[in-house]
């Protein structure tokens, strides 16, 4: 069974150097260490995460191997302008392995469409299954229809759905 893959899920969004990332959700920072090297020193990565623990790791993460293009934003996803990001300033924005976890998904897809340029994309990747208590818990589980119809009814078109292991599923949406 192969693990979600990151980098591969990434590699998906194509070329992305020069280009301006906001990791929703950031987490430990798994996604946004591997967009700060995919941007390079033209582009920048925004890590934005409600837990202040998790933006001190990434901080430390981004100086020990000399990434001088990640910036930590302490910040709600769910709550429209709580990301600190400035209106159509982002090209795309990440939200891997978080929507579980979001209370308000229209709200946050808000926040989303309001950071993204006109035709900005949404690289999103989530749990199929809680596979036993591995993932969130069973009820916790967004399944993919729900999300197309959520992003479609949020201002959002599907540009294509990607492989990213066994366990997760992902697409890729463009804002409308």
């Amino acid at each position: 069974m192969a693990f979600v893959d990151p980098k591969g899920n990434i590699a998906q969004l194509g070329k992305i150097e020069g280009l301006q990332v906001a990791d929703f959700g950031a987490g430990t920072g798994v996604y946004t260490m591997l967009l700060a090297q995919k941007v390079g020193d033209t582009g920048r990565v925004y890590a934005i995460e409600v837990q202040k623990d998790f933006l001190s790791r990434i901080r430390d993460a981004a100086q020990d191997t000399d990434l001088t293009n990640i910036e930590v934003l302490w910040g709600d996803i769910e709550r429209l302008g709580a990301t600190k990001l400035s209106d159509n300033s982002i090209d795309i924005v990440v939200l891997a392995n978080v929507f579980f976890q979001v209370d308000d998904k229209r709200e946050t897809l808000e926040e989303v469409k309001r950071v993204l340029v006109p035709q900005g994309r949404v690289l999103f990747v989530d749990w199929k299954d809680s596979y036993g208590g591995i993932g969130p818990q069973q009820d916790m589980i967004v399944k993919p229809d729900s999300v197309r119809q959520v992003f479609d009814e949020s201002g959002f078109s599907l540009q294509k759905s990607i492989e990213t292991g066994d366990q997760h599923y992902g697409f890729i949406f463009m804002k409308k």
